[in-house]
């Protein structure tokens, strides 16, 4: 796919996406949906890529959805049926949430309604001290989308998520920060190379392997009702791994006080367990 709205770079085994029209503080739109869904299924195929940074380019990350068509523009009435509208944030939020790379939002300036759910599924967020962020959805007649009631309660609690929906309020990334929704807030010059240093840390020192069946044990066993299936899963992860040529590097390397060099690939050498949730379909 050609892109349009979005700039997909790739430098050192680092995946860098922007939301690219900064003219409207990268408002999302249809094409800009289609393209972060092929951008996703991208980094997913190419096992050059260890990590990825989402951010927007220009002096905004996302204002939320384009609202230049007027008070319709949440209206799918005409086009579709009620059972068979999918919300476009949630398509968008789901195909990261399915990541086999760990992504990092860089949140370098206005982030509203959809500009910011599309992050809950990002592992970490790192925000400029420029930000602004809102949850803005009851202020324009609608609801949360893209997943969120799911993941803002998992990731701030339920206090802090009915407050920030329930008022629709905009607020400063040092407000996000103390509720956890933002990992680190750092001066605007410093946004991209902080995100950088991360994926760096991560690209250069872990396998590629242990990372993709961490981050899905740690997002799925989110829902889990006890340990126990946190312990049935791990018991098969560690048992994989354990005999595996990475565990075998990693040991290997730390012995001789070296940096490692991992071999496996996600893209073909995930155990035949995986994945070990079923399949989720929309209807």
């Amino acid at each position: 796919m050609t892109y349009q709205e979005v700039q997909y770079a790739v430098a050192d085994g680092i995946l860098t996406i922007a939301l690219n029209r900064p003219d409207k503080l990268n408002a999302f739109t249809p094409t800009m949906c289609r393209e972060l869904l092929d951008a996703f299924e991208q980094s997913d195929r190419d096992d050059s890529i260890r990590a990825v940074i989402v951010t927007g380019a220009g002096r905004g990350f996302c204002a939320g959805a384009d609202l230049s068509s007027g008070g319709d523009t949440f209206d799918n009435t005409q086009r579709e049926s009620i059972d068979d509208h999918r919300d476009g944030g949630g398509l968008v939020a789901l195909r990261i949430f399915e990541s086999k790379k760990p992504v990092i939002a860089a949140i370098n300036g206005p982030a509203v309604g959809v500009g910011i759910t599309m992050t809950l599924p990002m592992d970490i967020r790192i925000a400029s001290s420029a930000a602004r962020m809102g949850f803005v959805f009851a202020r324009r007649g609608i609801v949360p989308e893209a997943c969120s009631s799911w993941f803002l309660p998992r990731i701030v609690g339920i206090s802090q998520a009915t407050e920030w929906v329930y008022t629709g309020r905009v607020f400063e990334a040092d407000e996000a920060l103390r509720a956890r929704l933002v990992s680190r807030v750092v001066a605007p010059e410093e946004l991209l190379p902080t995100a950088r240093a991360l994926a760096r840390e991560i690209a250069d020192n872990t396998s590629a392997m242990s990372v993709t069946l961490s981050r899905a044990l740690l997002w799925r066993m989110l829902g889990a009702d006890h340990p126990m299936e946190a312990h049935k899963v791990d018991s098969k992860c560690i048992y994989f791994m354990g005999r595996s040529p990475d565990a075998i590097e990693g040991v290997t390397s730390f012995l001789q006080k070296r940096p490692p060099q991992f071999s496996m690939k996600p893209s073909s050498d995930l155990p035949a367990f995986y994945p070990w949730w079923p399949e989720r379909r929309f209807k």
